[in-house]
């Protein structure tokens, strides 16, 4: 049984290495878990005796195939519950995310396939992001960020780069959530903005909001 600290970096290292792709820095973790990089390292020499990473000295950290393994259960956890709480409790997609991270520490497989059957197998949570199987497979959709959506193209909306509480409700209030199709209708020269038509509403996003949101064309 993994300790809730040893758990939280394991996380941690995974989603951080989707978007370095390779190892991992000690600050990066350290920003990303809010540690000190001395604890940081300290943790990483445990996890390696545990040959659940991959740790040098000045190189960084990775995630051995039994290091992967252990993180994807703790994301197939974290992702369950979070569509749990918005599809039957009445959560919405900006206030899952805290709730989630204590419920995914309880150890109960049995529990955890038992959420994923009562829920019918769903494949994405409510941000879009993808949920691990039994197997720790997941069902993933070729997707590109809006900012790269050509004009007078359409496409859905599928997910979120940027799941914090303050973006999510910046979404809600232009009504653009998974699935909302959505039509680039112009983009500004001066600083990228794009006047698009989200649902039925026609309104201007800033490159940063469009560099965080995921389409399908």
């Amino acid at each position: 049984m993994q300790s809730l600290s040893t758990e939280d970096y394991l996380k941690a290292i995974y989603h951080a290495s989707q978007s370095d792709r390779g190892t991992v820095a000690t600050t990066s973790i350290a920003n990303k878990i809010g540690a000190k990089p001395s604890s940081v390292t300290d943790m990483f020499k445990k996890l390696s005796e545990q040959k659940l990473v991959k740790y040098e000295k000045y190189q960084g950290v990775s995630l051995t195939n039994e290091g992967v393994k252990t993180a994807l259960r703790i994301v197939r956890k974290h992702r369950l519950w979070e569509s749990f709480l918005v599809s039957h409790l009445n959560f919405n997609w900006d206030e899952v995310h805290q709730v989630a991270e204590q419920l995914e520490h309880i150890q109960s497989e049995k529990l955890t396939n038992e959420l994923e059957r009562f829920l019918d197998y769903p494949t994405h949570d409510p941000h879009g992001d993808p949920i691990p199987n039994r197997a720790l497979f997941m069902k993933s959709y070729n997707k590109i960020l809006l900012t790269e959506l050509p004009l007078n193209k359409e496409g859905v909306c599928i997910g979120v780069k940027d799941n914090s509480p303050d973006f999510l409700r910046y979404l809600d209030r232009r009504q653009i959530g998974i699935g909302t199709p959505i039509l680039v209708l112009h983009r500004e020269n001066f600083d990228q903005s794009l006047h698009i038509q989200a649902g039925n509403s026609t309104l201007m996003i800033t490159q940063k909001t469009a560099e965080n949101i995921y389409i399908k064309p």
